[in-house]
């Protein structure tokens, strides 16, 4: 899967510098993110009225949890508390695969992660 995304970015930076992102439609306006093209029509006016009264839905505010967590993690130079923030992380890592049919695809911060936890020592003693 790492092929691919280094033959996308390639192809994106070659492009850069071939200046075919320079003329597209629409550039430099906001995107527009409303459009909620996703949501069946049956939905969407429910889903409008529980954005404009506040209401999150849990898996957004699990996945704020995440990178809350992980943000915590890389700033963290306590030996215990990164190891309670890795449980942390694992336990809202599981309970969003819970909530979803298909896993989180947590390939593009694996590679920090795998290096946070080869760096921790975990005492016995300590929990």
């Amino acid at each position: 899967m790492e092929i691919f995304a280094r033959i996308a970015e390639e192809r994106i930076r070659e492009a850069m510098k071939n200046g075919d992102f320079e003329n597209l439609p629409g550039r430099g306006k906001p995107l527009k993110l409303d459009e909620d093209v996703h949501i069946p029509s049956d939905l969407r006016m429910a889903y409008k009225i529980l954005k404009n009264s506040g209401y999150v839905p849990e898996e957004i505010e699990l996945q704020r949890q995440i990178n809350s967590t992980r943000d915590l993690l890389k700033h963290c130079t306590d030996e215990q508390e990164k190891y309670r923030q890795i449980q942390k992380l694992n336990l809202l890592i599981l309970r969003m695969n819970m909530k979803r049919r298909n896993p989180v695809n947590l390939e593009q911060n694996q590679v920090y992660y795998e290096k946070v936890v080869n760096k921790v020592e975990i005492n016995p003693k300590v929990r």
